[in-house]
């Protein structure tokens, strides 16, 4: 059997290809969207909840399915995960109206959330063991590089040609059996072994020791994400009904501005501290909308456009930081539980409040809704900040204290520390 399995490196090239292949179906569907709406005529509301219903499926498939690779093996989760993507891409293609898409982004959020942990920890497992750093690079660029590409190649081919949907999901559907045949060949990165049903059980809990941390940067997690959903499901359709460009290109550089600048920053910032980039992110968090609801209102694409980059970097440096902050508090027993509180926050922030703006576009016009929606996004940014800076007050205080306590005295039972 082991003759018929690829080298590691191979394996590896296509895992992060398959992997890739996820994301840039997510990011086509953004300026795609506008597309749907232009030839079936439906109206915002429909527009935002395609694009946000993406969330439904992937948390529930994240908090359910997340850790069964763990049990079963990586290639029988990665394997079942992208049938689930080639349906949806299939779903796509034939779509005979935003019903079908509707259904088609719910599928395709549950084979994301199934794979994107068992995609991240074989990409890690399958790395050389000199560079396992690749792994974790590969996947954060799959991830976030991927949603911006799909966005841009496919605002791209929306205008080049009058056929970009079939052109754009025939090409994924190719790329993910080309990633599911590499899957299927690849070695086995991990044994199977008991507790598969256990593990579908969700498990939402933050540690005592980190929960100060978690509810200090919960709103800015909620800020950026809702700075995601703005940027992939309202922005595209901006460019049409607010600045009156007819441009497919435009478009899908709209949704691929504020992910792609997102995944620079995330990985620039991985040698900075993480209180410091925190603070850079929220910061960004605020100017990032105001830039934004200053471009709808002045009509001015240039200004949202910088706005939307403004706010990529905020994503890229607080949720980065987020995770730096929170998951190292936690014992890796409970790390899962964590990392499934911040799931819940972020795609809640991407989902629920996106298609509430999509509902208010219809009775306050879409400039009013986006400016309030920015305003709230800078009010969750700011509790953050303000929470942000009392946790350093409190961190210097306590850092103070320890410095100005008296050297312990030596005696039969202990001895003076060895410095370091």
């Amino acid at each position: 059997m082991s003759s018929h399995r690829i080298s590691p490196g191979l394996a590896l090239a296509g895992a992060a290809l398959a992997f890739n292949s996820l994301y840039l179906a997510a990011g086509a569907l953004t300026p795609l969207l506008v597309v749907y709406r232009t030839a079936w005529s439906f109206p915002p509301v429909l527009l935002t909840l395609a694009f946000a219903v993406y969330a439904i499926g992937f948390l529930a498939a994240a908090l359910t399915l997340g850790s069964l690779s763990d049990h079963l093996g990586r290639r029988p989760v990665l394997l079942g995960a992208l049938v689930v993507q080639l349906a949806s891409n299939l779903m796509f293609l034939f779509a005979p109206g935003i019903g079908w898409v509707i259904a088609g982004r719910v599928v395709q959020g549950v084979a994301s959330g199934a794979a994107t942990a068992a995609f991240t920890a074989v990409l890690v497992e399958l790395a050389p063991a000199q560079r396992k750093r690749l792994g974790p690079l590969l996947g954060s660029v799959g991830l976030t590089g991927g949603l911006a590409a799909g966005s841009l190649l496919a605002g791209l081919g929306i205008q080049l040609t009058p056929h970009a949907n079939t052109i754009v999901f025939v090409a994924l559907i190719a790329l993910t059996v080309v990633g599911g045949i590499a899957i299927l060949l690849s070695p086995e990165t991990i044994g199977r072994g008991p507790g598969a049903l256990g593990s579908m059980i969700p498990n939402v809990a933050v540690a005592p020791r980190a929960r100060t941390e978690f509810l200090a940067a919960a709103p800015v997690i909620a800020a950026v994400w809702m700075l995601a959903g703005l940027s992939g499901g309202l922005a595209p359709s901006m460019v049409q009904s607010v600045f009156h460009r007819d441009s497919g290109l435009l478009d899908g550089l709209a949704g691929f501005i504020a992910p792609a600048v997102s995944v620079v920053v995330g990985l620039s910032f991985a040698n900075v501290r993480a209180r410091t980039a925190m603070t850079a992110g929220i910061i960004a968090s605020i100017i990032g909308p105001v830039g934004i609801a200053v471009g709808a209102a002045a009509g001015s694409l240039a200004t949202m456009f910088a706005g939307q980059a403004i706010a990529g970097l905020g994503f890229g440096a607080a949720f980065t930081a987020a995770l730096g902050l929170i998951v190292p508090l936690v014992d890796p027993d409970q790390r899962a539980g964590a990392v499934a509180g911040i799931y819940v926050v972020s795609y809640l922030g991407l989902g629920a409040p996106v298609v509430i703006a999509g509902a208010l576009t219809d009775v306050l016009g879409v400039v009013a809704t986006v400016g309030g929606y920015s305003a709230v996004v800078v009010l969750l940014a700011l509790i953050s900040l303000t929470a942000q800076r009392r946790l350093k007050r409190r961190t210097n205080w306590e850092e103070s204290k320890v410095d100005t306590c008296p050297p312990p005295t030596t005696s039969a039972y202990s001895s003076p520390e060895r410095p370091a």
